[in-house]
């Protein structure tokens, strides 16, 4: 059932838990049917997340044709996510494509000129009752090894605070000391931010860079305040474990064959965090 994120955030904002958004990789419907097929077992609403860098394989179009194809074959709340769109343009194109969830990223920037940009997008998008995201704090970069290539930004609340006396999205991802990517070592989740931010606003907050937390982090930033929670690398690291051990048989050679395996395993996973968010 296609719907935008804006209702299934306030709920999970009032009854204390948080909505997954899954990052598909765009170009993969395995990846896409494996999280639909999870929601709808456990009954969870869910939110389809797109990188503005897959489009490029797959097509924006594409993903959101089989988002919602997806979405009509479910009884759950579905949202199509725009994740870390860096623009006004690319954010003007979801919307005439059809996604019902707008992220605008103006985290590398001043606190001025993120506001003025997320005012931008916030304008257009009330028109269409999408709901937009916008992100404070840049995250930090890791690559495959887990070694940062950016130097992170644990945001400053008061930072916050002034950011959302300048706009009011629907809802804002902090920067916490979270990271896109696995991480090396233990994770350095400053809770405390999560905390001060919320003494001072109710919007929902968004969680990025979930893939190689604990369990107990999730859970800890969930009774914070987090209402949605973003997982990607770990979902691309089962899906293609899954497919690796099937091609190991030589006889294997069904795309469907190892597709259905890297379906079981991404369901999987989904199910077992959408769990951990409550």
């Amino acid at each position: 059932m296609l719907t935008t994120s804006k209702e299934m955030l306030q709920q999970a904002a009032a009854n204390g838990y948080a909505v997954p958004a899954i990052n598909t990789q765009g170009g993969n419907y395995d990846i896409i049917w494996a999280v639909c097929k999870a929601a709808e077992d456990l009954g969870s609403p869910i939110m389809l997340a797109h990188y503005v860098s897959t489009g490029a394989y797959s097509g924006h179009d594409w993903f959101v044709n089989v988002c919602k194809w997806c979405a009509s074959k479910v009884s759950v709340p579905v949202a199509i996510h725009l994740d870390h769109g860096d623009g006004f343009d690319i954010c003007m194109e979801a919307l005439k494509l059809g996604f019902t969830s707008l992220m605008i990223d103006g985290s590398t920037k001043p606190v001025e000129e993120n506001a003025a940009m997320t005012n931008e997008v916030l304008k257009v998008a009330k028109c269409f009752d999408v709901p937009v995201e916008a992100e404070i704090g840049e995250l930090i970069r890791l690559d495959n090894m887990g070694t940062v290539m950016e130097n992170k930004n644990i945001v400053d609340p008061e930072e916050v605070r002034r950011f959302l006396s300048l706009c009011q999205p629907d809802s804002l991802a902090i920067g916490i000391g979270n990271a896109h990517g696995y991480y090396k070592g233990e994770p350095d989740i400053h809770l405390e931010v999560l905390e001060a931010v919320r003494k001072f606003t109710d919007i929902p907050l968004v969680l990025h860079g979930a893939s190689g937390l604990s369990d107990e982090d999730v859970m800890d930033c969930v009774k914070r305040g987090i209402c949605k929670v973003n997982f990607a690398t770990e979902l691309r690291a089962a899906y293609s474990k899954a497919v690796r051990e099937t091609l190991e048989d030589e006889k294997v050679f069904d795309p469907k064959a190892y597709g259905k395996a890297g379906i079981a395993a991404v369901k999987e996973l989904v199910m077992a965090r959408m769990k951990v968010c409550g």
